[in-house]
Formats: structure tokens, sequence, C-alpha cells
């Protein structure tokens, strides 16, 4: 149904708003899944003294396709992931603006508060699949090598999710902290962007916009995202890698924060910080890229 004041065109813009994202979000994947594995390795393990350091252990003893473990459920999930947030995100922007014709007709644009509550809108919606998905893709990541794999694939792994401890507390652990994460990040995740690019706009017509700039400010744009949501990150992928049922280390969202600030104090929401924004340059500025120019070719 179309927003109130839009025509029903709007639905084509969805349509190609959900396009573009999804390609931007298999770009993703390629792209940043050997930063994320390790990032995930320095959140929820002591053994590695650096990311360097986790890299050479994890080439060394599991070989260089383990940089790519668990890559088919984000491969697939990531994709519906960023399209969802992109759909979502402009949806979101078209009724605001819509809201600000009927109310305030004198702003001709979103104020960068609205921008990040589109954003944050967007997050909220796309944490109902990134939740299982991250969830799945960690658990991955994180379990033994070789014959001490406690699951032999995603598919395996759901299922002995949902036996351990259902649905709600199985597959989706870590589901509060994980809205809380992706409101946060995406909303400034957008902010940023479309902040630098009206900036850029002043002068050149958006459609204008060199590419290398558009992958410049999606780059910062993904620093921005991380700087923001980061210790909300680690308290999930530290839930998401605990026992399932009651053997669980950590009995809820404020308990894990609780434990992390007690045994660690404030750097251990930092943990794994490094190789996350070495990966959010090139993550980030390939999906805004891929994604910008995609609705430049569909327009």
């Amino acid at each position: 149904m179309a927003a109130p004041g839009e025509d029903e065109g709007s639905l084509v813009r969805t349509l190609k708003d959900l396009f573009a994202g999804a390609v931007g979000g298999v770009a993703q994947v390629l792209i940043g899944q050997p930063f994320d594995i390790i990032k995930v390795r320095l959140q929820t393990t002591t053994k590695y003294s650096s990311a360097l350091d986790a890299a050479a252990q994890i080439y060394k003893t599991e070989g260089p396709l383990a940089f790519y473990k668990g890559t088919l459920t984000p491969l697939i999930g990531i994709g519906a992931c960023v399209s969802i947030q992109f759909g979502a995100f402009h949806d979101a922007r078209r009724r605001i603006a819509a809201y600000n014709a009927l109310k305030h007709p004198s702003r001709k644009s979103l104020t960068y508060g609205q921008y990040y509550l589109a954003g944050a809108a967007a997050g909220v919606a796309n944490s109902v699949i990134s939740g299982p998905i991250e969830h799945v893709r960690i658990r991955l990541q994180t379990q033994p090598h070789g014959d001490a794999r406690l699951y032999s694939g995603p598919l395996d792994c759901i299922k002995k999710l949902i036996a351990a401890g259902g649905v709600r507390h199985g597959l989706y652990r870590g589901e509060m902290v994980t809205i809380l994460r992706e409101a946060q990040a995406y909303g400034v995740w957008f902010l940023t962007f479309e902040y630098l690019m009206n900036r850029e706009a002043q002068t050149t017509p958006r459609e204008n916009i060199p590419a290398w700039k558009i992958a410049l400010y999606g780059g910062l744009a993904g620093e921005a995202l991380w700087l923001a949501s980061y210790p909300l990150d680690v308290v999930k992928s530290k839930m998401q890698t605990d026992k399932v049922g009651v053997d669980r280390v950590y009995k809820s969202m404020s308990d894990c924060f609780g434990q992390v600030w007690r045994k660690e104090g404030m750097r251990g929401f930092w943990k794994g910080l490094g190789p996350t924004c070495l990966r959010a340059m090139p993550v980030s500025a390939g999906t805004f890229y891929v994604v910008e120019m995609t609705m430049r070719a569909i327009k």
C-alpha cells in the first residue's frame, strides 16, 4: 500500500530498493566474511593476542577456507537483510517526508534526526531475520575444527539450537540486544551516509556524484556504524556463543553487560574493534557503491 501522500508507484520504488539492497548484501558478505570471523573469534575467546595472531592461527590450523566458515548462511541471509535495510529505510524516509509535507510544509527535506529515525526503523525491521542468521553464523564460526565440530552445517545448527532452547531462547538467543544494536547501528549508518551525500549534493547533483565518492562516504558510514554500536555487538556475540539452556553463563542481556564490566572493565566492550573497523570501510563502501549504482541502473 502506498504511504499517505504517495502514488502507487511507491510500490515499484520499494521493490527496486529491495533488489538493490539484495545485490549490495551479496557484495557485503563476499568482502567482509574473512574480517568477520576474526572479529567474532576475538570477541568470544582469549586464545589470540591480536587480530594478526588470530588470522595466522586460523590459517595455520584450519586452512584458508576457514575464513569463509559459515558463509552460506549470511550469503543467503545477509542479501535478504541488506534488502530489508534499504527497502525499510527508503519506505520510512518517504513516509516521514509525507508527514513533513502535511505537518511542516516549509521543511523541504528530512532533518538529520529523521534520517536517524528512518535508519533505526530499518534496523529494527532487519533484526527479525538478522538475529537468527548472525546467531547461526557465529556458532559455525566459533565451533571446534575437524572431527570435534558441533554442527555439520547451517540447518543442523538451527535444528540443534531449537532442540536445546526452543525458537525464542535457542534460535533467537540475544534478540533483545540485537534489536538495540540494529537500531543504533543503522540509524547512524544511514544518517552518516545521507549527511555526506547531502553535503556533496550542494555543489553536484546526487545522480552525478562520482562513484569513488559514493564508496568513500559509504566506507566512512561503516566506520561510524561500528563506533556507535560496538559494545552492543560484543554482548550479542557473547550471548550467541554461550551455552543454550539451563547451563548458560549469561542469564540475560543485562547480566552479560554486568559480567563483562566486572571481569574486563570498559576494555572488554571494545575487543576486536581493530579488525572490525578494518573490515567496515571496504564492506560498507562496497555495499553503498553497489546499491547506488544498481539504483541508477534501474531508475
